[in-house]
């Protein structure tokens, strides 16, 4: 069986081409860590840093003061009215297993900025997502506003879902709202802020 010989120029390619393949895997790893790092200083911009609560969810990284953070104590329309307050509230509401109701409130403010001609297609996605019996992320209506609403989906208005809305706010408002005023999440962020203000 005849044995295989390689010139030693050919060797030296072999060689070249493993070295090249190794490097490529350091640099394909570097690459990978560094990448890591990306997302990990990209999430810590993003993420609501609600233990140690100065940057918020907030693309543009707006610095929160303990003014607002009070001002969110106010009313659930101020706290609303903050895109800071929204992402707060949110991560509170995921902790209780109810995201559902501001993400659909965001949706029902939302709608009423569409233009006519977008109507439809939005009022079938907020319907099928929140509404309809077997939603993913229902919402917790009775059946005769549920039947309402699936009515006025049909033949979407600017007001399709104001009832529903409503609803929605009024649950969070008297219920999900004053618990978040006391739970840790908040209270921890009114004290960080307030600490770092008297420094």
């Amino acid at each position: 069986m005849p044995g295989l010989f390689f010139s030693h120029s050919n060797m030296t390619e072999l060689n070249g081409k493993e070295d090249c393949k190794l490097a490529e895997g350091k640099v394909h790893k570097k690459k990978q860590k560094a990448f890591g790092a990306d997302l990990k200083s990209y999430l810590k911009c993003m993420v609501p840093h609600i233990e140690s609560g100065i940057k918020t969810s907030n693309s543009r990284n707006v610095m929160l003061s303990a003014e607002e953070v009070i001002q969110w104590s106010q009313s659930l329309e101020k706290l609303l009215a903050s895109q800071s307050g929204q992402g707060v509230f949110r991560e509170f509401l995921k902790s209780e297993f109810s995201e559902e109701n501001i993400e659909f409130w965001l949706a029902c403010e939302d709608y009423k900025k569409t233009k006519s001609d977008h109507l439809h297609g939005k009022a079938e996605r907020i319907y099928a997502e929140f509404v309809q019996s077997d939603a993913i992320k229902q919402i917790n209506i009775d059946y005769q506003m549920r039947e309402a609403t699936a009515k006025k989906a049909q033949d979407p208005t600017h007001t399709s879902f104001d009832e529903a809305q409503k609803t929605v706010y009024i649950l969070m408002e008297r219920d999900s709202y004053p618990r978040f005023l006391k739970s840790k999440s908040y209270l921890n962020l009114l004290n960080q802020l307030q600490t770092n203000t008297s420094k």
